[in-house]
């Protein structure tokens, strides 16, 4: 039975990264994934003719630095494509550009005193050095207190709703205040958003992570779920998979908190659990529809009206070209939810016709015509929530056992998740694992 130097659950970007790393420092690294693509929520699918996109929308912003630092060692970054975007936003019965400056001063949904303060809004948010100082509101709090409520109710209430879901009143004013500040450093000298992207996808730039690990030595397992941990001594022994033992001299656990409590389950310090167990998550179910035709001149379309059920309809192909992609236009619809929302039980086609109803409303003259293709994405523990004083109780990087670590997204606190971080905190738990003494 062969020993690895190191053992790593998950082929998402921290996994690979990390395996990456090592594997390049001449380590006898594994990455063992239950899916058969790498990438995480940036894996790809195909539709029938061989159209390969990502099963949910990515992007990074032209302001990010470990995407692009990768691919770079990569050699391929000359498929990196910065774009600009169209960004609005779909209140009260019809769509209102909100791209520029400009763009805010004709949202007339708002009185003019209004949309001074949203203007307004983001460098009051570039003030704030001190995350913590907020740490202890909700969204709703901080932002009502700079905005007003009238503010507060049309723009950002609905979007924190579709996102959060049930635990709308919890999240914490950080999460946001991260995204405000993250969104206000992108624009361009005319105040115009560009963001990036990876030419053929992030799943292509996941694949070559995977043979650029292999070439170095290092292994990739798809179709391999561990079921659990074995361990003695104060040490993980070993990994039980579907397909056998697995032996390492050290291990690192990128999936989620609920999926890692589950592997430890047996060996663990139960309190240990539970704190693995205390991070909530919501899940998300996305639409992947596949167009003759496209929806809006817009990117990324905020759903701000109480009435639908997405926080966003992102159509892909006005952000990378339709041609790309056979001709076709891509659009995303993504629902955050509670996996015991009656929708998550829903059938694909159920969940299709859920939304096209909704959808059909937004876009008067579209018809069923139009759409060539779907498929319908599921991801259990999509986005982490980060309630009130969450830096108080978000585990660490630290296990039980001193040759086993965790690195997950909802530890990059107080970043939200995304590629670029995951890529960072790849780096560093590979680090990180190997300043453990043997």
């Amino acid at each position: 039975m062969s020993q690895y130097d190191v053992v790593i659950v998950g082929a998402g970007f921290t996994g690979l990264t990390a395996a990456y790393v090592l594997a390049k420092q001449n380590k006898k690294a594994l990455v063992l994934e239950s899916d058969s693509t790498p990438g995480g929520l940036a894996g790809t699918f195909e539709f029938n003719d061989g159209v390969k996109l990502e099963k949910f929308y990515h992007h990074w912003f032209n302001n990010d630095v470990y995407v692009p630092e990768l691919v770079k060692e990569l050699g391929m970054e000359g498929d990196i494509l910065l774009l600009p975007t169209r960004t609005g936003m779909y209140f009260n019965g019809r769509i209102w550009r909100l791209s520029s400056p400009l763009d805010l001063l004709r949202f007339n949904a708002l009185s003019i005193i209004d949309r001074v303060r949203l203007g307004l809004l983001v460098f009051q948010v570039r003030r704030i050095r001190d995350w913590k100082s907020i740490e202890h509101l909700s969204i709703r709090e901080w932002l009502e207190s700079l905005c007003g409520r009238s503010v507060y109710k049309i723009v950002w209430e609905p979007l924190v709703k579709a996102k959060f879901s049930v635990f709308a009143e919890a999240v914490n004013a950080v999460w946001m205040w991260k995204k405000l500040v993250l969104r206000g450093s992108t624009r361009n000298s005319k105040g115009g958003e560009e963001l990036a992207y990876f030419k053929g996808g992030f799943g292509r730039l996941a694949e070559a992570m995977v043979k650029s690990i292999r070439e170095h030595g290092g292994e990739v397992r798809f179709g391999t779920s561990v079921k659990a941990v074995k361990a003695s001594d104060g040490r993980v022994q070993a990994l039980a998979t579907d397909a056998g033992d697995v032996v390492g001299n050290k291990f690192i656990f990128t999936p989620s908190f609920p999926l890692i409590a589950n592997m430890f389950e047996d060996v663990a310090d139960p309190k240990w659990l539970a704190g693995l167990r205390k991070v909530k998550y919501l899940g998300n179910m996305c639409l992947v529809l596949r167009l003759r035709q496209s929806l809006s001149e817009t990117y990324w379309l905020n759903v701000n009206d109480p009435g639908f059920p997405f926080v966003g309809v992102i159509e892909h192909t006005n952000f990378d070209r339709p041609e790309n992609y056979e001709g076709s236009h891509i659009a995303y619809l993504s629902r955050y939810l509670a996996v015991e929302d009656p929708v998550w039980a829903f059938s694909d086609e159920e969940y299709f016709q859920f939304a096209l109803k909704h959808l059909k409303r937004m876009f008067p003259a579209m018809e069923e015509s139009w759409i060539v293709d779907y498929k319908v994405w599921r991801s259990e523990y999509a986005q982490p929530v980060t309630e009130r004083s969450f830096s108080d109780y978000v585990p660490g990087n630290e296990t039980p056992f001193e040759n086993a670590m965790i690195s997950t997204m909802a530890q990059i606190y107080p970043e939200d998740r995304g590629t670029n971080y995951a890529i960072r905190e790849g780096r560093a738990i590979a680090t990180k694992i190997f300043a453990i003494a043997e």
